[in-house]
């Protein structure tokens, strides 16, 4: 699910900003260090739509750093358990299938795949169908599914920041 939410967040500046332009690079340190990245709370933040206020700055002490505490609005998406979602597979194999909901990853376990279809091995791409070959999953595929659990994981990386959480669902049912 998308929501509009107030967040906040410092960003922390070397004096050679100051200047002129010093607002325009916190506002674009902004943009760069919270778009595209996850937390657990909130989920991702797909855009900052905008920027309510920038505090005064704080020195760092023995540093000469600032941090200037922000605070803006973003768009933010988070899925929840329940929840029944378009999908793109990405993987097919005999364990199950590997599907992305935009930013999220997903993996649909073979026990959640409905009974009737079977998994085809020897077909280019590997897929599962139906017997009368009326639905066939593949790599590439939409499917549509419904969210049976979720979890954090701190160790993935999304974007390019390495200080950014990956959220991953791991249950996920046809």
């Amino acid at each position: 699910m998308f929501y509009h939410i107030s967040l906040e967040h410092e960003i922390l500046l070397h004096p050679q900003y100051f200047g002129p332009q010093l607002l325009e690079k916190v506002k674009t340190k902004l943009y760069t260090e919270v778009e595209g990245t996850c937390t657990g709370k909130y989920g991702f933040v797909i855009a900052v739509t905008t920027i309510d206020s920038i505090g005064a700055g704080l020195i760092l002490p023995g540093q000469g750093f600032v941090v200037y505490p922000v605070k803006y609005k973003a768009i933010v998406f988070r899925p929840f358990k329940g929840e029944v979602l378009d999908a793109v597979v990405r993987q097919v194999n005999k364990v199950g299938m590997f599907a992305e909901i935009g930013p999220l990853s997903c993996f649909i376990s073979h026990h959640s795949i409905p009974a009737e279809m079977e998994f085809c091995p020897n077909v280019n791409p590997q897929c599962y169908k139906t017997k009368d070959e009326d639905v066939v999953i593949h790599a590439e595929g939409e499917i549509r599914l419904k969210i049976v659990g979720t979890r954090v994981d701190a160790t993935g990386i999304v974007s390019s920041s390495l200080h950014s959480f990956h959220m991953q669902i791991h249950k996920c049912k046809l």
